[in-house]
């Protein structure tokens, strides 16, 4: 009988602590190249306090299972075709740590608990995601950006889905995820997208909290006008961006949002971030039902503090939209009215007498109006009918009819207010940020 020799031995690290079982039934397989395969036809778990490393492309196969309540380091190709999940209150960790450029595939999604994107690749796009994986609370992105290929054979597209209560960190040009980013909930969330080596999130979460709707988000270093005409547009758009844009969609859930977008000079015109006189910066939504852009209106903040270089944004531009769909910015005349009220923008509730609380100088005169803030997510944090300067005021705490966190303090940050009223029959809004100093 001939001898086979493309069985080949695998190498793993497994090391267990203390306390710590890891208990599998696998095969060990190589492929026809030669080339030594993890691959799992049976049952995998990884239970706490154990630590599983896998130096080979690893293969889930359809009646493979794959729990990880411990830790596990992937240093090449991952696919997924069964089940990968993890236990209630599992600590479980996936490190994906290889030192060439990854693949995660497979027809089925993959559920981690946590997961980190931390690269030893020498270059910077190494991760290539053609799968769904899903985050369940945590994802950190170190080093690597993640490039989501998308399979016209598979009924669903590779994407990044964030559960209810997932979040992430150290997102920047470094690592961020160039392809969909899909939320699940109404948490406030920064979306970590990005495309070729910039990262440009979106900001958005609907006021309060709870389930019932899904958002996905992701961001284009391309001109718009390629496929949505620029010279289709609502007379008040002068000039519109023509190096990126976001499409944001409510794929699940029928609230619109407080939009969120970021600037800066690496991808955004300088047109946008130097303005002429007489100009303004707004959001503009490329409108379906009338196949032109319109105007959502919005505000730019100041520079942000302390940004590092590796941040991905400098400024936000913010408003409230009334749909879904491609944004991006544009230039619009800036035709200030006389002011009927005074808006003073800087609040520090430390009890010194000064910027105590959110001043709007005239707006007794018109009992008949709303005040709302929301954060940079998007979240409102203040509601008031009949804004006054007496009784009815923001003094730095999430306070009103619908809002996050009631009664607590809020942090020192940059928010954003909307601010309406009526004079005489006249409906007006007024809208911008303000920053609370509440140290």
């Amino acid at each position: 009988m001939k001898k086979n020799d493309l069985y080949k031995e695998t190498k793993q690290s497994i090391v267990s602590y203390p306390g710590g079982i890891l208990s599998f039934v696998l095969v060990l397989l190589a492929s026809q190249s030669g080339q030594a395969q993890f691959i799992n036809d049976g049952i995998i778990k990884v239970d706490d306090k154990t630590i599983l490393s896998v130096y080979e492309p690893y293969i889930n196969k359809p009646s493979g299972g794959f729990t990880n309540d411990g830790i596990v380091y992937i240093f090449d190709n991952w696919n997924n075709d069964g089940d990968v999940l993890f236990s209630d209150k599992s600590d479980g960790q996936t490190i994906f740590n290889g030192k060439k450029v990854q693949k995660l595939e497979g027809r089925k999604i993959t559920n981690f608990q946590d997961v980190i994107f931390d690269s030893q690749s020498d270059t910077l796009v190494s991760f290539r995601l053609n799968q769904i994986i899903s985050v369940n609370r945590k994802a950190e992105f170190l080093t690597g950006i993640i490039v989501s290929n998308e399979d016209k054979n598979k009924e669903s597209e590779s994407r990044v889905i964030f559960n209810e209560n997932a979040i992430h960190s150290d997102a920047s040009d470094l690592s961020f995820v160039d392809g969909k980013v899909e939320k699940i909930g109404n948490s406030m969330f920064e979306f970590p997208v990005g495309n070729d080596l910039f990262f440009r999130p979106a900001f958005h979460a609907k006021e309060g909290t709870g389930d019932g709707n899904i958002y996905t988000a992701q961001y284009f270093h391309q001109n718009s006008d390629n496929q949505y005409k620029h010279a289709s547009k609502e007379d008040s758009i002068l000039l519109i961006n023509d190096k990126e844009y976001w499409n944001v969609t409510q794929d699940e859930g029928a609230d619109k949002i407080v939009l969120t977008l970021t600037l800066d000079s690496q991808t955004t015109p300088n047109e946008f971030l130097d303005v002429a006189s007489g100009m303004k910066v707004v959001i503009v939504r490329w409108d379906t039902a009338s196949s032109k852009w319109i105007e959502e209106k919005g505000e730019v903040s100041e520079p942000i503090p302390n940004t590092s270089k590796d941040a991905g944004y400098s400024q936000l531009l913010t408003a409230q939209v009334s749909g879904y769909g491609i944004f991006t910015m544009a230039l619009v005349k800036d035709n200030k009215p006389l002011d009927d009220v005074i808006v003073y923008n800087a609040v520090s509730p430390n009890g010194d007498g000064v910027n105590d609380t959110f001043l709007i100088e005239g707006i007794k005169d018109y009992p008949d109006n709303s005040v709302e803030i929301y954060n940079r997510w998007g979240v409102k944090v203040y509601d008031a009918k009949s804004y006054n300067e007496s009784d009815v005021m923001f003094r730095g705490y999430s306070d009103g009819r619908v809002t996050v966190n009631r009664g607590e303090k809020l942090p020192t940050g940059t928010y954003f207010y909307i601010l309406r009223y009526t004079k005489g029959e006249e409906g007006k809004e007024k809208s911008g940020y303000l920053y609370i100093n509440n140290q």
